[in-house]
């Protein structure tokens, strides 16, 4: 049965979406139209986000009670969250680091969770929308978006100038850009959505001038160009921004070239011989930043299907890539395997399991088919309806929660 729908799913025009295969979307919609048993715990988890999500107020830039340096409110404003008060300093000021703990009074106030909501259930609504037609689902994603985007009373500004600020230390960074990765889960929304007539064609050319604007100020100012020399996940993460956007905004051969020149040279920096993402290890947080890079680098591997370059088969010169960073990582899907060094908080392991998914569906490898088969049902998010994986074992029946605070940090949050 699979076959003949993955056959299927040849002829139907495939959704110009980036965050996952646009075949594995068409896929998924047919089998959840079959009542595929297989999918039904994601897809009712699917279906309680985007109700959560009918019921949420619009939010801006507008709403947060602080401002950034600039005194605009359009502007995104944010705190580095690692930076707390130097107690031995008047006012605190300037802030000290403390990687890895994040400072209670950073999330206060700004735009990092506003803004990771609003991406959060926009990408709910329009996923809802689209396996099950219900136009309300997308006239609600439709407004979120025009409310944080377009409509003048409350647009946010097209950049991340005041992003990760430090208090009394600088008023915006280039780590500001990372925060801005849930972009990309708007642009496959709209693509979504689109089909519903409540995106109208305005909608359209609106966003468009406003997503021309942010990729200028993404390749061209001092901010996001610095993060080229974190070569960590904060590189990885303004990479997965330029090429997505690049394609949205019809820059093919753009994308093309930026993933020729820049994958082999995050593997080289990033991903020894072994697997091991050094500059992810240093942290205090080191397994769960090795999973938010991975992550990452999996996201780019996504794209260059896209455009013809096949990332699984790029590897540095000491032979690390995909399969190595992810099989050193691999073992700790199991909880009850210690990462060898404490962290400040314990990461989120279930964070593997889509990456195991997407690794296998690429060459069926048996170690990641066991690990699937025992801890797939964990983990009952959207990653299941498109990454799909036809479990030799049933599907174990699993609560409908809500994600955990850890996994909403790192996967739909602002985590460094």
């Amino acid at each position: 049965m699979g076959s003949l729908i993955a056959s299927a799913a040849d002829d139907v025009p495939l959704p110009q979406i980036y965050c996952y295969p646009a075949r594995n979307l068409v896929i998924a919609k047919q089998r959840i139209a079959d009542n595929d048993p297989a999918l039904r715990t994601a897809y009712a988890m699917l279906l309680q986000k985007a109700h959560l999500g009918l019921w949420s107020k619009p939010g801006s830039v507008m709403d947060k009670s602080l401002v950034a340096a600039s005194g605009n409110k359009h502007d995104f404003f944010s705190y580095g969250p690692y930076w707390w008060p130097d107690p031995g300093k008047p006012n605190g000021l300037p802030y000290t680091k403390r990687d890895g703990y994040t400072y209670p009074k950073s999330r206060i106030g700004t735009d990092s969770v506003p803004f990771v909501r609003m991406c959060s259930n926009t990408e709910a609504l329009a996923y809802a929308y689209y396996f099950t037609n219900q136009d309300t689902y997308a006239k609600q994603a439709a407004l979120l978006i025009r409310v944080w985007f377009l409509d003048p009373a409350t647009a946010m500004n097209p950049n991340a100038n005041y992003g990760q600020a430090i208090p009394g230390v600088i008023d915006g960074r280039g780590e500001g850009v990372i925060e801005m990765r849930n972009l990309t889960r708007i642009t496959d929304a709209i693509t979504l959505i689109e089909p519903s007539g409540t995106w109208t064609k305005d909608d359209q050319s609106a966003f468009r001038h406003w997503l021309e604007q942010y990729y200028d100020w993404l390749t061209h100012t001092r901010q996001p160009i610095d993060e080229t020399s974190t070569e960590n996940n904060h590189m990885s993460w303004r990479d997965v921004q330029l090429v997505q956007f690049s394609l949205v905004l019809g820059k093919p051969g753009y994308a093309r070239e930026l993933l020729q020149q820049e994958f082999p040279r995050l593997l080289e920096m990033q991903v020894k011989s072994k697997g091991e993402q050094e500059r992810e290890l240093v942290r205090t947080n080191s397994l769960g930043y090795s999973l938010f890079n991975l992550e990452a680098l999996f996201r780019l591997a996504v794209l260059g299907d896209y455009v013809g370059v096949d990332c699984w088969k790029i590897t540095a010169k000491d032979h690390g890539g995909l399969y190595a960073a992810l099989d050193y990582l691999a073992p700790y899907t199991d909880p009850g395997n210690p990462w060898p060094v404490n962290e400040a908080r314990s990461a989120d392991r279930r964070l593997l399991l889509p990456l195991l998914a997407q690794a296998y569906a690429q060459n069926k490898d048996v170690k990641y088919q066991g690990l699937l088969e025992k801890f797939y049902g964990d983990d009952p998010d959207l990653w299941q309806l498109l990454w799909p994986y036809d479990r030799q074992t049933p599907l174990q029946t699993a609560n409908l929660h809500p994600p955990s605070p850890l996994r909403q940090a790192y996967s739909t949050g602002s985590g460094p």
